[in-house]
């Protein structure tokens, strides 16, 4: 396992993380997740990524049990929640991001981690309804009592990001330190495009999502979706839409399987390793519910050097949605 910072920060994070959404607590059963979070851990996986909305807050209480249960050194380990969803309750302030909601989150995230700390704290989409000063000074005030480390945004735009950054700046406070946004080969112009003066301003590090596009980065939904498989199941027919909604996008795909094929390497790894080789992502986040998924995964660290940069020039031919990127 390979580390990188995390930003400008002097935190390292492993080049792949595992996080949980629906792998835990709803896809996959405890007895996985926790052969995944071990095999993940034994094998360099230093940080674990969760959310106080996935699955209402189960997600991260199996995660906790699992990490009571493993006992590794806390300073062998991130953990992460994210606040901004709630756990199911729709009554004013359990949702957003008022001083309110984003102290008592952080306290349920905690307990239910069962930790003293989070390593990481994300607010999990921008909340129009409470002014980007107020959720700083919380995220600042709960750095200062020790709950957190490090804070960051998932989703926000550039311009929120650089608003909190400002804030924080004429203020004195702690400034976010991570944005975790979706980043794959289909979802490319705000992670390269819009971000990129957030990476050479501030140093913003990137923990991303859906490397693998939902799965459709794994060649399995050529040829029609199987039952079992995540854009299968009853109530995620949005995701199914987003990921497969674009009539292009399965041709793009059947031509990346055949580029795979011919380096004689998993699609999959293929599209992990092309993630890593941007130097603005931190890590990528693993959402693996198997321990044989898990593991092919991890294997894509080792598939690097097959990314040479005339391959990297055929990728960007099938795809054709290189974002344009103005020069000075």
């Amino acid at each position: 396992m390979n580390y990188r910072k995390l930003g400008k920060s002097g935190l390292q994070v492993s080049e792949l993380s595992f996080g949980s959404w629906l792998n835990f607590a709803k896809l996959g059963s405890n007895d996985s997740m926790e052969k995944c979070m071990k095999y993940a851990y034994e094998n360099g996986v230093n940080f674990f990524d969760n959310a106080e909305g996935y699955v209402y807050g189960k997600s991260e209480e199996l995660m906790g049990k699992i990490l009571q249960k493993m006992k590794w050194s806390r300073d062998t380990y991130l953990v992460s929640s994210k606040v901004f969803f709630g756990t199911g309750g729709k009554l004013p302030n359990q949702t957003g991001l008022s001083r309110k909601h984003v102290f008592e989150a952080c306290h349920g995230a905690l307990k239910r981690l069962k930790v003293d700390y989070l390593d990481l704290y994300y607010c999990h989409r921008p909340d129009v309804n409470t002014p980007i000063e107020e959720t700083v000074w919380t995220m600042n005030q709960l750095a200062l009592q020790g709950k957190i480390l490090y804070w960051g945004t998932s989703e926000w735009s550039a311009k929120q990001i650089t608003e909190a950054h400002t804030i924080a700046s004429k203020l004195n406070l702690l400034a976010p330190t991570m944005e975790q946004p979706q980043y794959n080969m289909f979802h490319r112009e705000r992670f390269e495009k819009e971000y990129q003066k957030l990476y050479s301003d501030f140093g913003m590090g990137t923990t991303i999502w859906s490397p693998l596009a939902s799965g459709v980065l794994t060649g399995k939904y050529i040829d029609g979706v199987p039952k079992n498989s995540r854009l299968g199941l009853k109530g995620l027919e949005w995701l199914k839409e987003s990921a497969l909604g674009d009539a292009g996008k399965l041709d793009k795909v059947k031509k990346l399987f055949a580029l795979a094929v011919k380096l004689d390497i998993p699609l999959s790894n293929l599209a992990f390793a092309w993630c890593l080789k941007n130097p603005n992502v931190s890590t990528v986040i693993v959402g693996a519910t198997k321990l044989e998924q898990l593991k092919d995964n991890l294997k894509s660290l080792e598939k690097m050097d097959f990314l040479t940069d005339e391959v990297m020039k055929e990728i960007e031919k099938i795809l054709s949605n290189k974002p344009k990127i103005a020069t000075a």
